[in-house]
């Protein structure tokens, strides 16, 4: 007789799908040469340390830094468009208006940053993670961020219009005025962020994961998008 009970339990249940996380990068860098100079257009930085500098309004449009730490730097309109920063550490940098449109950034690791304004437009992030401190108006409208972790930060009104975004993760971070317009998202993974505020571009979360609560707290911004009226 056939045991109907025993092909009923074997069935599978749906479950939930795992989140790929992202991968982080792993930072190792060698003893490094203490570099006092200032930055100049396609200049090759290699190895070096620049700690406690003011480069303030300085042009490096182009340049490279390989295996660099850049600590405690004032980088006020600093010009740094199309550089690349491959396996390097910016830590305690500070400053308005840094130009990043179209930088590389590769196993980086970013930690607590005072900027404002900063450009990265155009940019790809590649296993980069920002931790702790405050970015405000972060452009990085048609960015392509894969593995890409943003960690005890606050993040005011950042722009990510247009951008690719894959394996991202927002871990205990504030993400408040957010703009998600045209954004194309896969494996975004919101939840952990303590606080979710999105502007614009609520219809473009396709491919991210959310938590309950903060499908609540996003349901006024939903119901706008989806011209429904709600009233008790």
């Amino acid at each position: 007789m056939a045991n109907h009970g025993a092909r009923a339990t074997g069935r599978k249940r749906p479950g939930r799908r795992k989140v790929p996380g992202a991968r982080r990068p792993e930072l190792r860098l060698p003893p490094l040469e203490p570099y006092g100079g200032g930055l100049e257009a396609d200049g090759d930085y290699d190895g070096l340390e620049l700690s406690g500098l003011d480069l303030a309004g300085q042009s490096g449009e182009g340049a490279r830094f390989l295996d660099c730490a850049l600590r405690e730097c004032g980088l006020d309109g600093a010009r740094l468009t199309n550089a690349r920063f491959l396996d390097s550490v910016l830590s305690g940098v500070r400053g308005v208006g840094t130009d990043l449109a179209g930088a590389q950034l590769r196993d980086v690791e970013v930690v607590e940053a005072r900027l404002g304004g900063t450009q990265l437009h155009g940019a790809v992030l590649e296993r980069v993670v920002v931790r702790g401190g405050k970015i405000d108006y972060l452009n990085l409208r048609s960015a392509k961020l894969k593995d890409v972790v943003f960690e005890g930060c606050v993040l005011s009104e950042p722009d990510f219009g247009g951008a690719v975004l894959e394996r991202v993760e927002f871990t205990d971070c504030a993400l408040t005025g957010a703009d998600f317009s045209g954004a194309r998202l896969k494996d975004v993974d919101l939840r952990g962020a303590q606080r979710l505020d999105i502007a614009r571009g609520v219809e473009s979360l396709a491919g991210a994961v959310i938590s309950t609560p903060q499908l609540f707290d996003l349901a006024p911004v939903l119901a706008a998008q989806l011209g429904v009226r709600v009233e008790d």
